[in-house]
């Protein structure tokens, strides 16, 4: 089993839960006593989410890159990134290791394409939804056809994130404004719904979505449990 490299803190409550998919994906694989062999470097999100809204994605590369480079010499055999937003600076952590580097987005896209699916609604960030570091993996990889919500919604979804989620707070009400957006981005034809943030399924279970999710944070794990094994 190979050693997975793990950087987390953005925020925690995902990283938590990535450390449970991890343990229990291997346990599932091989049984008995079993659980992962993993690295974990975690961030003070505090810091992340100020260079997030000041725009400065360079300092936070040069933060990305430092832990990836600390995992590496810690013994990690892979690296991957417990976030979807941050993967805009995953361009830093390849260049500053030699390992393998689990990305997000092309393992959703691999998960996307096996459902068969070629019209995919996308929840995030504004980060995620409005650039492109994401959307065009998804589009020139896979031949995607990406919706996201309105610009409103998308502050919406902005503020339920930072403001609620990665504090740990699950509010009904939240969760139904999702579901509202999920419902309108059904109507412009979305045949599936990317929950592009890692705490949004903590929000919004799969089981009360009409259309396929994808849970990016179990997806991830996945490949990476995948990769581990292998």
């Amino acid at each position: 089993m190979k050693t997975i490299g793990l950087i987390g803190g953005m925020s925690w409550e995902s990283s938590k839960v990535y450390y449970e998919y991890l343990n229990r994906m291997v346990n599932e694989r091989l049984g008995g006593s079993h659980s992962a062999k993993i690295l974990m470097s975690s961030v003070d999100f505090a810091e992340i989410e100020k260079l997030s809204f000041a725009g400065d994605w360079d300092a936070i590369g040069a933060i990305m890159a430092e832990h990836a480079k600390k995992l590496e010499t810690a013994g990690a055999e892979m690296v991957m990134l417990g976030t979807n937003t941050i993967h805009l600076v995953s361009d830093f952590i390849t260049q500053a290791i030699d390992l393998p580097f689990v990305h997000i987005a092309t393992t959703t896209g691999e998960a996307i394409q096996k459902k068969g699916l070629k019209r995919v609604g996308l929840l995030g960030t504004k980060f995620t939804m409005e650039k492109d570091f994401y959307t065009k993996i998804l589009e020139i990889d896979f031949g995607l056809e990406i919706v996201v919500p309105s610009e409103e919604e998308r502050q919406l979804l902005q503020d339920i994130i930072y403001n609620e989620l990665v504090k740990g707070i699950f509010a009904e009400a939240s969760k139904d404004k999702c579901l509202g957006i999920i419902k309108k981005l059904k109507q412009s034809g979305a045949e599936g719904i990317v929950l592009g943030c890692t705490e949004l399924p903590l929000l919004i279970p799969g089981n009360e979505v009409d259309l396929p999710t994808f849970d990016t944070t179990k997806i991830h794990s996945q490949k990476s449990v995948d990769l581990a094994l292998a």
